[in-house]
Order: C-alpha cells, then structure tokens, then sequence
C-alpha cells in the first residue's frame, strides 16, 4: 500500500508510527506493531530491497539454523497471513504472469527454507529472499504506507510528545512523494556497515579492500583475477575475518596461485560453546562453516600442516605492540582489509522544536532512547525518557548477560524478533 501525504491546509499527516528502514530489523517491528493494532504506519526505506543482508551477503554462510529463519517468518499473525496466501513454488521454477509475485521473480521463500535441514546453518540468500517476501506483503498490507527515501530530521514538540519529521524522497515526477509526516512514535532501525578506523604508524597509504566485497567469493574473484600478484592484509579474527580467510584462500589454492594474505590477529581464536540451555560467547564466538573451518586450518596445531598455510601467513600480536607489527608487516601490501566489526550508519539529524540539538542514549534493555533534557530553570538535567523513540537491530541491539557474567549485544533475526516481541508493548 503506498501514498498519503500532507493532511489538511498542507498540515503533515499523522501516523501512529514512522518506521526507518526496511532490513530484517524494520521487518521485524512493522510485523509487531501490526500485530499489536498499531496504525497507520509509515515506512521509509531507500529501496525495500532487504537492508545489507540481501544487497551484500547472499553468499555469507549463516551461523543461525535454518529452521530459526522459518521461526522468525511465523512468529507474528501478519507474517504468517502473507506466507499462507504465497503460491507454493520451488525456489528455482519460474512464476507465470499470472501468480502476481514481484519478489524476485519467485515465490514463497519459506518453503525454500523448510526444504533445508532445519539444524543446520544456510545460505543467507534463503534468509533474504524470505526478507524480500515478507517486505512485499507487508507493503501491501492495510495500514501500511510505504514512502521511498531516507528521513533527514526529526523535530519533537516536547510538549506533547510527538515528532514532525522530514523525508528527503527521489526527485520522481511520477509520483505523489510524502516529504512531512507526524508521528507518536519515531522507530529507527537504520543499520551498520563495517568499521573502517585509523591504524596506529606511519604506515604506506594503502587501497582498502571492501569487506562487504571480500565477503562475497564472486565478487572477490572478479576484482582479485585480473591481477598480478597480490598480497593483501587482512586485519581480526572474528566471524566476518574467518570468512574472509576461507574466501580468500579457497580463491588464491584454484584460480589464483598468486595471491598471499597477511593475517594479522591480537587473540586466540574464539569459539561458541553449547552448555546445557545456553551458549557461551553466542554472540562474539565463531560458529557453524566458520568455526569448522577455523578449527581445521587455522587452530596451531593444525596450521602447519594445512594448505593453507601455504598461502596464508599468520601474524600474532599483542595491542601494545600494535604500531610497531603494522610498519614491520602492512609495507609491501596491495590491499588491507579490516574486519573489526560493524559500526552504526547515521541517524535522522534530531533537534526540539526550539532548535535544540537531540543527541539519543539508547537503553539497550528496554528498546527506548534517552536524551539529556533541559531543566525548567534552563540548565542541563539528567537523562531523561526521549519520547515516543525507539530501536532495534544490529544498531540497536539487545544487551544480554548470559549464566557466567559475561556481556553481549544480541544481533541475529531471532534476537530481533526475540526482543522487540518483549520490548514493543511498551512501544506507546
């Protein structure tokens, strides 16, 4: 469902929420708050193409079972109402015309992910064409309104409560764009991208290597194959780092004996441990085709012996000697990649409507945002409840203690959908 616009006399028109972004994270509250009568919303989305995941790593092994993605896709009514109006279809046979499916050319994704081994990890590209699906019928759900673009401002009127906020929307003729919109709840599910800092040293300007690049073996291939002889840096040792590893030794021992990579790591690898009824390190530790991997070429034990090290060379160090291990070894790179995590992708710029800057704490336990408010005697007080403003997914994730203390940000579309089912009725 698309449309709306300004109410009358050019006034903004109101929704009972204004969703930012559309990968699994934004799926997952619509899916929510349709469930709990929430509407009309308002979903805004560069492109409803399924967030990173879709456009970046189809070709990433999940370190989730497959039956969690089929969990997730009829966890909540308005998931499981568009899944059973899906035509059953393979996920290679081509539709007809008349099936009025515009997902990919294809049909119900959750069929494709039921005739996997539900135990076992997947192709993120299932996972994602479930995201497509589940975004198409969600647009075409009564109490949805779907506008193209990226919110650019959110204003609050502290004195009720509720925001006025900006769509900066394609410059389309064609279409009727909605560019101001009112809401009693402001839900940001905007996302991260890989976390490109500065190193330590006087070290040569070296071309980066993209990890989202680097995390797809075909588009590794197509870059790196044309090439001479390469060496190139590679800078962690987390789930993303593995992947990268494997992608690039599997492309350096068939098509491109040439290639050489410098695997620069600070710890021991780490590792999911099943216990009985949790995990430990669930959300920091390697599992599935990366933790098989690691633990068979690149455990000390394991990796003399391995063809990898005949291409891989592994290079431990300590942070205190970080400076001096990068001008000793990152000289005579082609490239450096860094897999040091993710970090979070800009916000709508937030001010009141007496021009004060918002700069938003989010309460990773409750889902909510704080803000430092002014006082009634104009000084600054302390944090105080941002109104109507919320989050969730890999930039708003939950804070988990598991069984021994330790602390972890929970991100996976299980633990989204685990934790905005908890959080969200407080979503008023």
């Amino acid at each position: 469902m698309s449309g709306g616009g300004s109410g009358p006399y050019g006034t903004p028109a109101e929704y009972a929420a204004v969703v930012v972004g559309a990968g699994p994270a934004g799926v997952t509250c619509v899916g929510n708050l349709l469930e709990r009568k929430v509407e009309p919303i308002l979903w805004v989305d560069d492109g409803f193409n399924g967030g990173r995941v879709n456009r970046k790593y189809r070709e990433v092994p999940s370190n989730t079972k497959a039956g969690l993605f089929v969990d997730f896709a009829t966890s909540v009514a308005p998931f499981r109402k568009i899944v059973s109006a899906m035509p059953s279809r393979s996920r290679w046979e081509e539709p007809s015309e008349s099936d009025g499916v515009a997902v990919g050319g294809k049909a119900d994704k959750l069929q494709d992910l039921r005739q996997l081994d539900q135990t076992k990890g997947c192709e993120l590209s299932y996972a994602a064409d479930m995201i497509l699906m589940l975004t198409e019928g969600l647009k075409r759900t009564p109490g949805i309104v779907t506008q193209q673009g990226r919110v650019g401002e959110g204003v609050l009127d502290e004195s009720t409560g509720n925001w006025t906020v900006r769509i900066d929307t394609p410059s389309r003729s064609d279409e009727t764009n909605i560019t101001t919109a009112q809401t009693q709840r402001l839900i940001l599910c905007t996302g991260s991208s890989p976390t490109d800092i500065p190193l330590p040293g006087q070290l040569p300007d070296l071309p980066p290597l993209d990890l989202d690049t680097a995390l797809s073996p075909t588009q590794l291939s197509r870059i790196l194959s044309p090439l001479g002889p390469t060496t190139i840096s590679v800078i962690g040792a987390s789930h993303s780092a593995i992947l990268v590893l494997r992608n690039l030794y599997r492309l350096a021992a068939s098509t491109k004996p040439d290639l050489k990579i410098n695997w620069f790591t600070r710890h021991a690898l780490r590792y999911a441990e099943y216990m009985d009824g949790w995990i430990l390190r669930d959300n920091t530790g390697l599992k599935g085709e990366a933790a098989v991997w690691a633990q068979q070429h690149l455990e000390p034990e394991n990796f003399p012996k391995s063809d990898v090290s005949n291409y891989i060379t592994a290079i431990s160090y300590a942070k205190e000697a970080e400076q001096e291990i990068f001008e000793q070894h990152l000289p005579g790179s082609d490239y450096i990649l860094k897999a040091i995590g993710y970090s979070r992708d800009p916000i709508p710029h937030l001010r009141t409507r007496d021009d004060k800057q918002i700069t938003p704490y989010y309460d990773h336990e409750k889902g909510c945002f704080n803000y430092v408010k002014e006082s009634d005697c104009g000084s600054i007080g302390d944090l105080a409840r941002l109104p109507g403003t919320y989050g969730a997914g890999i930039a708003w994730p939950e804070r988990v203690k598991d069984p021994y203390g330790n602390v972890e940000y929970a991100v996976g579309f299980a633990k989204f959908m685990k934790f905005v089912k908890r959080v969200s009725p407080q979503w008023n």
